[in-house]
């Protein structure tokens, strides 16, 4: 049973990568959005699906790998970079600007996401990564619209 925690949280262990472990994670969760993203129905559900995997299994995982939020486990980047682009335009720039977006507000952990860290288990796995991607597909919305209507941008 722990190789297929460890299979499963770590994303085909993606995690394991000596370098940059959640980034490779996003980047195994752009295979799954390419795969995905012209069927709404299948997207949204493999961001569901994805979800409720970390929710099961991240914290056994961090049982196994004997810390919190162990870096080998992704599957909260994998199912974050979903989220992140969910329901955007597509166009590669957008994917571009989505998966660096994500990455960084993952990596600063702005408000509440630093506080989900705190919780317990799975959900301290999951939340901080889902509350980045919120962010994330808010500020691609909001670039897209703009773009798409023609408002200028006043700096």
């Amino acid at each position: 049973m722990k190789k297929r925690i460890k299979f499963i949280t770590s994303f085909f262990y993606l995690g394991h990568s000596p370098f940059m472990p959640g980034t490779m994670g996003s980047l195994g969760g752009l295979i799954v959005y390419f795969l995905v993203k012209n069927n709404e129905i299948l997207y949204a559900f493999s961001v569901m699906f994805l979800f409720v995997l970390g929710v099961i299994f991240a914290g056994e995982a961090e049982k196994i790998y004997k810390r919190k939020d162990a870096g080998m486990i992704v599957i909260d980047e994998a199912c974050g970079i979903l989220l992140a682009l969910f329901c955007v335009p597509y166009n590669i720039f957008s994917v571009i600007i989505g998966f660096f977006i994500f990455r960084v507000l993952d990596i600063l952990k702005p408000w509440p996401a630093k506080r989900m860290e705190r919780l317990t288990g799975s959900l301290g796995v999951m939340f901080d990564d889902i509350i980045a991607a919120i962010y994330t597909n808010l500020i691609l919305q909001v670039v897209f619209r703009m773009l798409i209507y023609n408002i200028p941008v006043k700096i």
